[in-house]
């Protein structure tokens, strides 16, 4: 039976650990990362990557595929290496459980993408020369739909937009309405499981997962990463990383970089929310309450007729 179960919620809400609970009570199902820092070799603290000892020999894909010192890792290459990942696995007989934060590479996943142009070095230079305020006024200028979802801080995709709009005439918001409100049904043997979190429970856990990470050497981490060269842009934008790096280079203190980093995550956590309204109005979604332990909610997914009745690749 080829399955592919697609778990969504906030950060630090536990969708891995329920992954790796669930795995092995699927007949030893193997996990697609969809996570769009994950990606990159040598960012393990900061992401939450699952170390070695954490996935329990469960095979991991999409983890440490990219090096964070050279280019960008695009949507459309985590999305080829996905299906690739997912075809091979259904060809193994095993089911697929694809989990992580970045709930474009989920939405991706599940309805598709639109072809869109390739960055241009020579423009892309001349954006990235523009003050963050110059280049925010010129995207609420010409793209003030984009300017509304986007946050004002938010350089790398406010830089894609205003891209997007030069290579091609259109605004972002537009190019992007390949995806209709009304989100399709999953196809066949796809599940897609949310897990829901009131919020101030889920920043509590932000809380501590950031205070964990700087216990667990988040600073050591980005001062490794330093030392071998800059970051690209899309690397050292992770939540966490921008932080401590400011603190490395003297321009904050280490409690602020904390701070910083409970409030951005925090962020991420709403702009998940906002993701998760979308992906409950999917036809067959399954939501459960995240704060129940994995584990009970591992055997009850795996008990579960949705699950059960998912019988075709995707």
């Amino acid at each position: 039976m080829s399955r592919t179960i697609v778990i969504v919620g906030p950060t630090a809400g536990g969708k891995t650990s329920l992954s790796i609970d669930l795995a092995p009570r699927l007949g030893g199902a193997e996990i697609v990362s969809a996570d769009s820092m994950q990606v990159y070799r040598g960012m393990d603290v900061g992401t939450a990557k699952p170390s070695a000892n954490e996935r329990r020999g469960i095979r991991h894909h999409m983890l440490d595929v990219a090096d964070p010192h050279e280019g960008e890792f695009t949507l459309a290459q985590w999305l080829r290496g996905a299906r690739d990942a997912i075809t091979a696995i259904h060809a193994r007989g095993a089911a697929a459980i694809v989990v992580g934060g970045t709930s474009l590479y989920a939405r991706a996943l599940l309805e598709g993408i639109a072809e869109v142009p390739r960055a241009q070095a020579e423009l892309r230079a001349k954006l990235e020369a523009l003050p963050q305020v110059d280049a925010r006024s010129r995207l609420e200028s010409i793209d003030p739909e984009s300017a509304s979802r986007i946050h004002a801080n938010d350089r790398r995709r406010t830089l894609r937009a205003l891209e997007l709009h030069a290579m091609t005439g259109r605004p972002a918001s537009a190019i992007r309405t390949q995806w209709s409100d009304s989100p399709a049904a999953l196809a066949p043997g796809v599940c897609l499981v949310g897990l829901r979190w009131e919020v101030d429970a889920i920043n509590r856990r932000i809380n501590e997962r950031v205070k964990r990470m700087f216990e667990r050497g988040l600073v050591e981490e980005v001062r490794t990463l330093l030392a071998k060269g800059p970051l690209t842009r899309q690397a050292i934008a992770a939540v966490g990383y921008r932080e401590v790096s400011a603190h490395l280079q003297g321009q904050t203190s280490l409690e602020h970089s904390i701070e910083q980093t409970k409030i951005r995550s925090r962020r991420l956590g709403k702009q998940q929310r906002t993701w998760m309204r979308r992906f409950g109005l999917i036809p067959g979604s399954l939501w459960l309450d995240g704060s129940r332990p994995t584990e009970d909610l591992a055997e009850e997914l795996a008990e579960s007729e949705v699950i059960g009745r998912s019988e075709h690749s995707p």
